[in-house]
């Protein structure tokens, strides 16, 4: 039955759902336009890129510098836009100037427009610009924009916006560091990720119904990191629910204080780390947590460990996989949502877009 208009969480189970589509028709239109080819040549070389949001965008912004580093083999970096603009001396520090990129679906959010307008007015620094949205603020501000126009989103949660943007600057970072490999891999993902997407809405509805939990809990280490936070953001924004994130192996000093059956504490395993990350999922099942694991390949040792399993079984490199890593949080967060009468399209205290008053 196709839900209807008033029915809670519609849109956002339609813009979880629509995500391998929707990179597929972005990766197009960027391809169609020679975008990524024509931005690549209009930046010189920087050693140092920084990738500039808030909220989502800023955990969009966590998971492109890692991917921006790990392609290109240049340095980059992740930063809140507040922190800019209250500590611009500790996020410029330094001789050689960056090469910074804002990040923001709407391209209204205050942050990221005083950012933008700091930098490329008061530093003289060139900036890139990537959205979701045309005629807004952000593309008259920065000197280039990167857009995403099909993963713009009716509902208040980001997530098709947040794993397309994410795969247009993965997109980028190939073009810019001329790894034509990668940069096919990424035009994979959408197919082989819609094969992993099509059985999981059933299977996590049914988890999170049979469940009852106090405390959510990601780990993720590296690139995944990033990941790790959006889906505790997902949770906390969709369900109203307490939920944390930790580096996985950070979560031995200390946070693992609150393992109990009542934490679910979810797993983003990596292939790099995936022995020692594993070895901290068997010690917090060994605690008595209740353990969620997704990964591109389950062991024997990691089913064991889990009480449920998200397998992608994906055929592209560990790093052209972030994106569908994504799917997993953002439907646990709308499902638990729903479970306790809320509607994920239309979140509690919050608004489409941040949009502050002016203080002039």
């Amino acid at each position: 039955m196709t839900p209807d208009a008033a029915t809670p969480g519609r849109h956002t189970r339609s813009e979880i759902l629509s995500q391998p589509q929707c990179w597929q028709e972005c990766l197009r239109a960027l391809d169609a336009k020679g975008e990524l080819g024509r931005i690549a040549k209009q930046f010189p070389a920087r050693s140092d890129w920084l990738f500039i949001g808030c909220g989502t965008s800023y955990y969009i912004a966590l998971a492109a510098a890692a991917s921006w580093t790990l392609i290109t083999g240049l340095r980059a970096r992740a930063v809140p836009a507040s922190d800019l603009m209250l500590y611009p001396e500790l996020i410029l520090a330094g001789d050689s100037k960056c090469q910074p990129v804002l990040i923001s679906r709407s391209g209204h959010t205050s942050e990221v427009l005083k950012a933008a307008e700091f930098l490329e007015l008061k530093e003289n620094i060139r900036t890139l610009a990537i959205s979701c949205a045309t005629h807004q603020p952000l593309e008259e501000i920065s000197t280039t924009t990167l857009y995403m126009l099909p993963a713009d989103e009716q509902s208040t949660v980001m997530t098709r916006s947040f794993t397309s943007m994410l795969l247009g600057l993965q997109a980028l970072a190939a073009t810019y560091a001329e790894k034509a490999d990668f940069a096919e891999s990424l035009r994979q993902l959408p197919g082989q990720a819609q094969k992993a997407l099509d059985p999981l809405p059933a299977r996590i509805q049914q988890f999170v119904q049979a469940n009852d939990f106090a405390d959510y809990v990601f780990l993720a280490q590296g690139p995944f990191f990033g990941l790790a936070n959006e889906a505790m953001l997902k949770v906390k924004e969709m369900s109203c629910s307490y939920a944390q994130c930790f580096h996985t192996l950070e979560f031995r000093h200390g946070p693992k204080a609150i393992v109990s059956p009542e934490a679910l504490v979810t797993f983003l395993l990596s292939e790099t780390g995936y022995e020692d990350e594993a070895e901290v999922l068997q010690e917090v099942k060994g605690l008595g947590g209740t353990t969620l694991v997704v990964t591109n390949a389950a062991t024997s040792a990691v089913r064991h460990a889990a009480d449920f399993v998200v397998e992608l079984k994906l055929e592209v490199p560990e790093f052209a996989r972030l994106a569908a890593y994504a799917m997993p949080g953002q439907l646990l967060g709308l499902f638990t949502g729903l479970k306790k009468g809320q509607d994920p399209d239309r979140p509690r205290n919050l608004s489409r877009v941040v949009i502050l008053n002016s203080k002039d």
